[in-house]
């Protein structure tokens, strides 16, 4: 997940499609990386179940945000997979900011589908990136929209899965970690690929920090550290370094010169006696959000299908309102169990609920 959404794609009006672009030489990931996610194990990943949530705080020690990682087994139509969703919310400079990942994973760590959303909320020039991948007909199909205030920017980008072997994204970065961490133990030549922001292929790599202690909620606790460097050609190198305690929890995570962190502030098991729930910002969920509108709009129909089989309901409805604002009861429960009580042909109607006479 990126630290910074203010990186700018220069802004345009534009709709760009490409078959992969050319770098020239081949960028192929290591045999190493190959063998690390060939040897996963169901128990492992079974390991790696469970949610993570961390506070963000800048260099002072003042609290800018929250970072959440759940992790579950799940289904994409019919094949079985693993379900990823992170989440990162907070502010820089009282501009609300944020980033969303939901990824549909193998077992392997392929990517099926991912959803990558970011996002900076600043008054008259906002920063919305969109980021979509699916494989399809042996492809993996890329949609990206970048929005710089109203500027809009679209790419579609296809690779064939045959040249994407080793092949990390945002969400399966996350979850490469945790067996890392579980593993205590990061492999030498560790490097994948993945896209940068031109969705060209890049290296990722990987290397082994080795252990620290850390202070997380009053207690020193021995971590691991992971190193992750991006290789970007046209931003230069990026690095993040992780720490991670022996069950696989993350404990801290911060990009290399940057002044914000983010931290652990409780341990598992303080967090089981009392954990605080993050709430949930729905309409930030690429997914959840899609799910919602559909859902909402098959409501709407088959509300509407009801209706129109019913033309009673509306003449009951218009009834009873009439009624009721003509007698103006000041116990309108009361008087609305009268009234349809005349309809169930077992009690006979109400005297105090006759129509007046005109």
């Amino acid at each position: 997940m990126m630290e910074s959404p203010l990186e700018n794609d220069p802004p345009a009006d534009a709709l760009a499609e490409t078959e992969g672009p050319d770098r020239g030489e081949e960028v192929k990931a290591s045999e190493e990386a190959i063998t690390f996610v060939s040897t996963i194990e169901p128990a492992e990943l079974q390991m790696c179940v469970f949610p993570d949530s961390l506070v963000t705080v800048s260099e002072g020690g003042r609290d800018l945000g929250k970072f959440s990682v759940t992790v579950e087994f799940g289904r994409r139509g019919p094949q079985p997979c693993v379900l990823l969703h992170a989440q990162s919310q907070g502010a820089i400079d009282e501009a609300p900011c944020g980033t969303t990942v939901t990824a549909y994973l193998t077992t392997d760590l392929e990517v099926l589908e991912e959803d990558y959303h970011e996002y900076v909320k600043l008054e008259g020039h906002s920063l919305d990136k969109r980021c979509h991948m699916v494989q399809r007909d042996g492809q993996l199909v890329i949609d990206k929209v970048t929005t710089v205030g109203e500027d809009v920017t679209k790419e579609s980008v296809s690779y064939p899965m045959s040249v994407l072997r080793g092949l990390l994204t945002e969400g399966s970065n996350l979850l490469l970690m945790r067996l890392m961490a579980l593993r205590r133990k990061v492999p030498e030549h560790m490097a994948f690929i993945s896209f940068d922001q031109g969705l060209h292929i890049i290296h990722t790599t990987f290397s082994e920090l080795g252990l620290k202690q850390l202070e997380v909620g009053g207690q020193m606790v021995e971590v691991f550290g992971v190193e992750r460097i991006v290789h970007s050609v046209e931003d230069g190198p990026t690095a993040w370094q992780c720490y991670f305690l022996a069950d696989g929890h993350l404990a801290s995570r911060v990009q290399t010169g940057s002044p914000v962190t983010m931290r652990l502030l409780q341990l598992p098991s303080q967090l089981e006696k009392g954990f605080e729930k993050i709430p949930l910002v729905w309409e930030e969920d690429m997914q959840m959000r899609s799910r919602f509108l559909d859902r909402k709009e098959e409501l709407k129909a088959g509300h509407a299908s009801y209706l129109r089989q019913h033309p009673e309901i509306r003449a009951l409805v218009s009834d009873f309102l009439q009624f009721l604002l003509l007698r103006k009861p000041d116990d309108v429960f009361q008087f609305a169990r009268e009234y349809f009580l005349h309809f169930d042909p077992c009690s006979p109607p109400e005297p105090s609920l006759k129509a007046p006479l005109l």
